[in-house]
């Protein structure tokens, strides 16, 4: 089982979805359940099919976050020393040589990954290219879209 490093607000998120889904949406689904059978023919019950369905979606995402939380290697980078260095969990502030766009990124696992929130999934490229990188270091970056010219103007453990 290979573990699979995440942030403690990944973990604490996660925790707090699974309590979610067992504790609200899992007895709601039952309840639907329940009602469409009370319907009669569950051949052709629209109602129950929908609810049976939205029950197994609910059941396999309970099943995978108990697995992520099973193979979790919680980081915790303000317990590191900086030192300049990018690393899983530190923020990233990087200004683009070729646009002059300032921008920051948060390296964190897999299911925390949301580009609109700037938290960037650690094997993406970008992340690849910067992880070991240390603040001020410029780095050539490949993307899908391209490549892209960075600058580390500064790295945090926060």
């Amino acid at each position: 089982m290979e573990k699979e490093p995440i942030t403690i607000k990944g973990l604490e998120q996660l925790k707090k979805e699974l309590i979610f889904l067992k504790e609200k949406k899992r007895p709601e689904i039952v309840d639907a359940i329940a009602e469409a059978r009370s319907h009669g023919d569950l051949k052709e019950n629209a109602e129950y099919h929908a609810a049976k369905e939205q029950q197994s979606h609910n059941e396999g995402r309970i099943e995978q976050i108990n697995d992520i939380i099973a193979r979790a290697n919680v980081i915790d980078v303000t317990k590191i020393q900086n030192d300049g260095k990018v690393i899983f969990g530190s923020t990233v502030y990087l200004e683009n040589l070729d646009t002059g766009e300032k921008i920051s990124y948060k390296i964190v696992g897999k299911d925390e990954a949301d580009l609109k929130n700037k938290l960037l999934y650690f094997q993406s490229p970008i992340c690849k290219g910067l992880i070991g990188k240390n603040k001020n270091d410029l780095v050539e970056i490949t993307t899908p879209v391209g490549i892209k010219n960075f600058a580390i103007k500064d790295v945090k453990y926060i």
